[in-house]
C-alpha cells in the first residue's frame, strides 16, 4: 500500500495543527458556527442529531493492521468503544466530543490517516473493489490507479468548492462490480481495446439520492497516460456549468441529463483538448504507482484439502463456502468478515473487535485489511491451510456469520438514531429483519438477495439499488417505509421500481416475506431473485404485499 513521504506527513501534522488552532477559536467564541463550518468540513466533522460525527478516510478501502489498531485505540479512548463502517469504505466516530477532535486527529496522523475531504463539496474518497489486485479475473489492478486520482485530487485548490460533493469508483472486473460504480459521478472502468491495450471507459453523471441515475458514458476508451488530464477535463465543465443556486439540483447527474451525455462529453473533450498535454502522467509516474501495489511474496503451493475439517466441521464448511471468495494465486483464499449480527448495528466493530481482526491480518496474512462497499471488513491474502483456525477465531468472537451475500448481509445506514436528516430509523428495520430471517437454511434457499435500507431520500444505504430497497418516510409525524423491487449495481445497473404506498415499521418483516414468498412460487429453476422479477414485473409482488398488509 502507498506510504507517505516525509513531506506527506509534515502536510498532515500542518493539517492537524491548524485545525486546533481553528477549533480552539470557534470553542473560546472567536469563531462563528457560519465560520467554523466549512473548516470542519474539510476536516471530515459533522454535527449529528446528538453528537457529533467524524469520518475517517480509509483511501479505496485499503489499511493496514497498525492504522486499525489506532481506530481501535482512538474509538476506546474518545468514543464509545467502537466505529462504522460506511459505505464509501470509510470509517466514522458517531460520539466524540468536538474539543476531543484534533486529538483524535493527531492519533490518528501517527498511523498516515487523516479526515480530509470526507465532507464537504470536494472529491471525496476514490472507492474500488475490496478484493482489489487478488481477484480472478479483473484486468488490472484498479488500485495503482486510485492511488492516482486520490494524489491527483487531495488538497486541489480548483476543486475544493464545488457545486456539491463529488465521487469517483474504479472498476476492473469485466464480469462484476462490487463498487456500484454506475452511480457514481464519474465510473471509471478499467478495459482493453482491440489492440490489447489498458486504458479506461469513463462514465458520468450518475449517483443516487433524490434523483437516482446511472451514469452514461462519455468515453469509450481512454489511455492511461491521459486519465488525469480527462478527469481535470470533466471537473472544469462541472465547476464551470453545474448549478450553485439549488443544492438538490447541484450534483454533476442533474448536469449531465440537462445537456445530454453527448454535450457534456463535447464540453470534456473542448477542455481535455486543453489539459491532455498539460496534464499527461508519465510513464516513470505509472511504473511507480504499479510498484507501489506489487504482489506480496506469496508462497508457491497448491491448493490445501480442507475434506476432513469440512466433515467435522459442517459449519466451517458453511462459512468456507459463503464468506471466503476464490484468491488468484493457489493456496490461497479471500475473507469477507460479516458486520452484520443480531443486536448489533450493521457496519459496527467494537474495539476489542477491531483489535482481534487486526491481529488475524498479523497472523494470517500480510498485515492489510480491506474495509467494503456492504460495511464488511475482507482479509485478502489467508493461506487455505490457515483458513479454519481464522474461523474458530472468529467464531469464538461471533463474527463468523456465514451470510455474505444473502438477505441478513444487508447495507444499511445509521438513519434517526444518529442523523439529523433521516426521516425514519433504519437500525430497528435492520434488526427486526435480521431476527426475522435468522435461519441459514432459508436464506441459502433464497439465494443472493441484496436488501439496502435508506433512512432518507438521500440514499446513504443505497435504497435505490438493492434488489430490494427500503426507505423510510414521514407521513405526518410517523414513519413509515416504502419498498423498492428490482434495483441492481452491478454492471447491469437499474434503479428499483416502487412497490406502492409505504408501510408502518411493524409490517415490514410481513410484508418483506411475503415478497419473498412470491419469488419462491413464481422463480424458474436456478432463477435469483433479480431475473424472477425481471421476468414477471411488480404486479404479482405488489397484489401478494398488499393483501398481507391489509391483512396484518
Amino acid at each position: 500500500m502507498f506510504l507517505y513521504t516525509d513531506f506527506d506527513q509534515n502536510l498532515l501534522n500542518e493539517r492537524v495543527a491548524q485545525f486546533r488552532d481553528q477549533t480552539q477559536r470557534y470553542l473560546d467564541g472567536k469563531l462563528t458556527e457560519e465560520e467554523y463550518r466549512p473548516l470542519r468540513l474539510q476536516n471530515g466533522l459533522y454535527i449529528q442529531r446528538y453528537a457529533p460525527m467524524l469520518r475517517i478516510a480509509v483511501p479505496y478501502g485499503l489499511m493496514n493492521s497498525s492504522q486499525l489498531r489506532k481506530v481501535a485505540e482512538v474509538a476506546r479512548k474518545y468514543d464509545r468503544g467502537y466505529a462504522h463502517i460506511s459505505t464509501r469504505q470509510n470509517i466514522q466516530l458517531n460520539w466524540p466530543e468536538l474539543a476531543d477532535v484534533p486529538d483524535i486527529l493527531q492519533a490518528l496522523a501517527s498511523v498516515q490517516m487523516h479526515s480530509i475531504q470526507t465532507s464537504g463539496n470536494c472529491i471525496r474518497n476514490t472507492t474500488t473493489d475490496q478484493y482489489a489486485g487478488v481477484v480472478k479475473g479483473e484486468l488490472a489492478d484498479p488500485r495503482p490507479t486510485c492511488e492516482l486520482i486520490r494524489q491527483w485530487s487531495t488538497f486541489h485548490p480548483e476543486f475544493s468548492f464545488l457545486p456539491r460533493k463529488f465521487k469517483i469508483a474504479v472498476c476492473a472486473h469485466p464480469d462484476e462490480d462490487r463498487a456500484a460504480t454506475a452511480f457514481h459521478d464519474v465510473g471509471v472502468y478499467i478495459v482493453q481495446n482491440s489492440a490489447g491495450e489498458l486504458g479506461y471507459q469513463i462514465k458520468a453523471g450518475g449517483g443516487l439520492g433524490r434523483t437516482p441515475i446511472a451514469g452514461a458514458v462519455i468515453k469509450e476508451f481512454l489511455p492511461r497516460q491521459d486519465l488525469i488530464a480527462y478527469l481535470d477535463a470533466i471537473m472544469r465543465v462541472y465547476n464551470l456549468h453545474g448549478r450553485r443556486d439549488n443544492k438538490y439540483k447541484a450534483r454533476i447527474k442533474i448536469l449531465v441529463k440537462a445537456l445530454t451525455p453527448e454535450v457534456f462529453a463535447e464540453k470534456v473533450e473542448k477542455e481535455f483538448a486543453f489539459t491532455q498535454e498539460k496534464l499527461r502522467v508519465a510513464p516513470d509516474v505509472l511504473k511507480k504507482m504499479d510498484a507501489v501495489f506489487s504482489p506480496f511474496p506469496y508462497r508457491r503451493m497448491d491448493d490445501a484439502d480442507l475434506t476432513e475439517l469440512f466433515d467435522a466441521f459442517p459449519k466451517f464448511k458453511q462459512w468456507h463456502q459463503v464468506n471466503t471468495h476464490a484468491h488468484k494465486m493457489p493456496g490461497y483464499r479471500i475473507v469477507t468478515i460479516s458486520l452484520k449480527r443480531a443486536g448489533v448495528a450493521p457496519g459496527d466493530m467494537t474495539s476489542d473487535e477491531m483489535e482481534l481482526i487486526a491481529g488475524l491480518a498479523d497472523q494470517y496474512t500480510f498485515g492489510e485489511l480491506r474495509t467494503t462497499h456492504e460495511q464488511n471488513i475482507a482479509l485478502a491474502d489467508v493461506q487455505q491451510a490457515d483458513l479454519f483456525a481464522v474461523w474458530k477465531e472468529l467464531d469464538q468472537a461471533n463474527l463468523a456469520r456465514a451470510h455474505i451475500g444473502f438477505l441478513t448481509d444487508m447495507i444499511c445506514c445509521p438513519g434517526g438514531d444518529f442523523c439529523s436528516l433521516a426521516n425514519a430509523k433504519s437500525i430497528p428495520v435492520y434488526e427486526a429483519i435480521a431476527r426475522r430471517f435468522d435461519d441459514l437454511d432459508a436464506l441459502y434457499d433464497l439465494g443472493k438477495v441484496d436488501l439496502n435500507i435508506s433512512g432518507c431520500m438521500n440514499a446513504c444505504g443505497h435504497h435505490h439499488v438493492g434488489n430490494i430497497g427500503i426507505l423510510g418516510v414521514d407521513k405526518k409525524g410517523a414513519e413509515y417505509y416504502q419498498v423498492t423491487l428490482g434495483g441492481n449495481s452491478d454492471h447491469d445497473a437499474s434503479i428499483g421500481d416502487i412497490l406502492g404506498p409505504s408501510f408502518p415499521a411493524a409490517q415490514i418483516p410481513e410484508v418483506l416475506e411475503e415478497i419473498l414468498n412470491t419469488y419462491l412460487d413464481l422463480r424458474l429453476a436456478g432463477e435469483a431473485f433479480l431475473e424472477t422479477y425481471q421476468r414477471v414485473s411488480i404486479q404479482p409482488f405488489k397484489e401478494r404485499a398488499y393483501a398481507e398488509a391489509a391483512g396484518s
